[in-house]
């Protein structure tokens, strides 16, 4: 009983980091990343459509995003989005591939993705939280039901503080190395 309610635990915490990594992805730095379009919805025949569902996006050179479209009607619509997001970046097309030249970032600009990369970080350790919440009060109702005897409830909740400070700390892991890359000139 303790023990699925902890691999329940562990799935969703790691749903968590899963999230956090998605986000942080999406984060633009210095270098040129497949991550920052690869899920831009492009209107295409009036259905929103992922990009990478629309196009073959590659990084030719470390500051370049190349996207080529598998039906060249979608130009337009791919650039379209590419001016709506909230990238900043302005799209070359040349009739066959669009081109995004990723433009090295100013320290203010730095300073200001550190910040949403820390937000972002602390809204993963709130969903690691929630899901130790969660499961404390499993197993609670299960020490109330006398499904399991008190010790087995202190033994629990012990284990789900041990995993919840391993996820926790996994996650400020993860937001340092993407720190340090943001901050990287």
């Amino acid at each position: 009983m303790i023990d699925d309610v902890l691999a329940d635990s562990k799935q969703g915490m790691d749903q968590s980091i899963e999230a956090l990594k998605h986000d942080l992805a999406a984060l633009r730095t210095g270098r040129a990343s497949t991550a920052l379009v690869d899920k831009m919805p492009v209107e295409y025949y009036g259905t929103p459509t992922a990009l990478r569902e629309l196009a073959l996006i590659s990084v030719p050179e470390a500051q370049l995003i190349a996207i080529k479209p598998y039906d060249p009607g979608a130009l337009k619509e791919i650039e379209r989005a590419i001016l709506q997001s909230d990238l900043g970046l302005t799209p070359n097309n040349d009739g066959k591939i669009i081109r995004l030249q990723i433009p090295s970032l100013t320290k203010e600009r730095r300073q200001e993705l550190t910040r949403t990369a820390s937000k972002r970080v602390e809204e993963a350790k709130v969903s690691v939280r929630n899901v130790r919440r969660s499961s404390l009060e499993d197993l609670r109702s299960f020490e109330k039901e006398k499904m399991i005897t008190e010790d087995d409830f202190y033994f629990g909740r012990d284990e789900l503080q041990k995993l919840t400070d391993e996820y926790i700390k996994k996650i400020d892991e993860i937001g340092a190395a993407k720190e340090e890359e943001i901050l990287e000139i």
